[in-house]
């Protein structure tokens, strides 16, 4: 067993969750339900980014004090994920006191070791992004993100020293080429190290509404700067927490492309001044688009994803937006590409095998399950779609394994149609054709359970395996000879019932 350590972006609490939120928590989500399937021993967190200016102006705009507004936002996300079906360990709250210990002993050890200094600070800034921009940025003064005009800043800062690490950065990127995932957003990082670092801003006096510095209480951390330790704050840093250096040893972050910068050369630039080692990967995806601009509540175009589950239910948006886009690339977003997705994947393929094989099952052989025989679904072939679908979901490619999983459920239907046990009375024949159909299916329900958690569960019910033993423990029950047989079929209501159905 190893320790797995998985985090999403923390999300601003200037308004409510949307989709994009939502993919980010759910790729962090379906990984750490595979490593908990491996038998690792998973810590996945996900939370709220609560201080900066941004966060300060929305209460403000809302006539609400703004701890009022942090909780009740923090809450909407909480319940979305509810929702969805994540299963965090942890939801870290940035005004939380142990996070304030945490990045306050982190930007001491910054200060210790020489990389943090008072200079002045002139120049371009986001209020959204809660980022500065120089003129290569952003040459027409406009924010390459929200679209937005940018500001002009002056003031007295701390400053970290960036620059510094610019060697530093580009020798760990040359000698641990896999630590950003995919290539080319690797690339996208790499380059912008090579072409040159500035040293960044990391506390404001403009504004009180964030941590104040340790060394000087008169300034406070910029929110960036403090979003990002939460990282470490949430498993055990600043706390004396033993199981800390192991989970730091093996820790994922999953961000959105957007904010690869931070991520992807501040934050492991960071981790070198503060004497700690960078996160061992960073896995970053592409953005949802909707008509081909990026998805966002400011943008007034966010899909509230309560919305999709109470119309498609959370495995369906769940499986949706794991298998349609490529982890890295951009993806347009429709509800008809979801009912395309619900119709062809769901439906007719995993639903329709379910519902043909145990109905032959309950019909011919009086609903009792026969075993794994080899003869109708050869090992071979079967163990191929299984390597690939694992490794795969090991190598946090979603979509991949789960188009894998799609391939043997087709193969299996179409062994079915070839065979159509529903037509013969040759009970040995009915044995093999139905036990190797029903294997797969236990292998079926394996492969997607992190992105169909309720239905993986009905369908190892359906066949009469146990879903926790199942579910804890992949390896055992994605060998074939493990499906034993002998367990009567559990009848139950149509596994993805047709989309007329459910608008009813």
């Amino acid at each position: 067993m190893a320790e797995f350590f998985i985090s999403t972006p923390i999300y601003y609490v200037n308004d409510v969750p949307h989709l994009g939120h939502a993919y980010s928590t759910i790729n962090a989500d379906a990984f750490a339900r595979w490593h908990r399937g491996l038998g690792d021993k998973v810590y996945f967190l996900t939370g709220t980014d609560e201080y900066g200016q941004k966060v300060a102006e929305s209460a403000q705009r809302a006539a609400m004090p703004v701890d009022v507004w942090t909780n009740m936002y923090a809450e909407r996300f909480e319940s979305t994920w509810k929702l969805l079906l994540i299963s965090y360990d942890d939801f870290i709250r940035t005004t939380q006191d142990r996070h304030r210990i945490a990045v306050r002993k982190f930007l001491q050890a910054l200060y210790d070791n020489g990389y943090i200094y008072l200079g002045k600070y002139n120049g371009s800034y986001c209020v959204s992004c809660e980022a500065y921009y120089s003129n290569n940025d952003a040459p027409d003064g406009i924010c390459p993100v929200h679209k937005k005009r940018l500001v002009q800043m002056e003031e007295e800062n701390y400053f970290f020293r960036l620059s510094f690490f610019q060697d530093a950065l580009l020798k760990w990127y040359g000698d641990v080429p896999d630590a950003v995932i995919p290539d080319f957003r690797r690339n996208e990082a790499f380059a912008f190290i090579k072409s040159g670092l500035e040293d960044v801003s990391i506390s404001r006096t403009s504004l009180s509404w964030g941590i104040s510095l340790p060394w000087d209480e008169g300034h406070v951390c910029y929110v960036w700067f403090d979003a990002l330790v939460n990282y470490l704050t949430g498993i055990g840093y600043g706390n004396e927490d033993a199981s800390f250096e192991a989970f730091w040893a093996n820790s994922h972050h999953v961000l959105g492309k957007d904010i690869i910068r931070f991520h992807c050369v501040w934050w492991p630039a960071m981790c070198m001044a503060a004497g700690l080692e960078p996160p061992s990967k960073l896995l970053v995806h592409g953005w949802l688009l909707v008509r081909g601009e990026k998805m966002a509540k400011s943008g007034g175009n966010g899909v509230d994803p309560s919305d999709l589950v109470a119309t498609y239910g959370a495995d369906t948006v769940r499986y949706f937006l794991l298998r349609e886009y490529v982890l890295g690339s951009d993806g347009d977003f429709s509800l008809e590409a979801i009912e395309a997705r619900y119709d062809t994947d769901l439906a007719n393929n995993i639903g329709n095998l379910v519902s043909r094989v145990t109905n032959v099952v309950e019909k011919s052989l009086g609903g009792v399950t026969p075993k794994w025989s080899g003869q109708a679904i050869k090992p071979d072939v079967l163990a191929q779609f299984v390597s690939r679908a694992t490794s795969a979901w090991t190598n946090f490619n979603s979509s991949k394994a789960l188009e894998e999983v799609q391939g043997l459920v087709k193969a299996t239907n179409a062994m079915l149609e070839d065979r159509a046990p529903w037509k013969s009375s040759d009970s040995y024949e009915l044995q093999q054709i139905l036990g190797d159909a029903l294997t797969v299916l236990q292998i079926v329900a394996i492969l997607v359970s992190p992105a169909l958690v309720e239905a993986s569960v009905k369908i190892l019910d359906a066949i009469g395996v146990d879903a926790k033993s199942a579910l804890n423990d992949f390896s055992l029950y994605l060998e074939p000879q493990s499906y034993v047989g002998g367990s009567v079929i559990s009848k139950a209501a149509p596994l993805f019932p047709r989309l007329k159905a459910i608008r009813a």
